[in-house]
């Protein structure tokens, strides 16, 4: 797999078109990150660690409203082969701020508005709406 990030992304967009609950995917320390800013920007209800799985696996819960999904669109931005780093003044402010940008920073793995209020900018991974 080239690009661990981009599969995380596409296995929740695909689990919330088919209207799973929750969807499994392998572990590591910057999906672990990412989904934890998803969850308390509200866009999924829960990350666990996988108890039945023989190799180190996230749970991530998902959440609807009205049998609708709460992520409307999950876009990967950087890529192993474009990277996008942003100035502070530069982070994106995802549909007039309503939606949530993740950046990889010197700080560790923050949504856009951490990083502003951090003055840091960092590499662009992906926005969520």
């Amino acid at each position: 797999m080239t690009d661990p990030i981009a599969d995380m992304l596409t296995r929740i967009r695909n689990a919330q078109l088919a209207r799973h609950n929750s969807v499994r995917i392998p572990a590591s320390k910057m999906k672990r990150s990412i989904a934890e800013i998803m969850l308390k920007s509200g866009y999924i209800a829960a990350v666990e660690d996988a108890k039945d799985s023989k190799h180190p696996a996230l749970d991530i819960t998902l959440r609807y409203a009205n049998g609708e999904p709460l992520i409307r669109e999950i876009m990967r931005k950087s890529r192993p082969g474009r990277r996008i780093y942003v100035k502070q003044d530069e982070i994106p402010e995802v549909l007039g701020g309503f939606g949530l940008s993740i950046l990889s920073t010197s700080k560790g793995v923050v949504s856009g508005a951490v990083a502003k209020a951090s003055n840091v900018g960092g590499e662009l991974l992906c926005t969520v709406y």
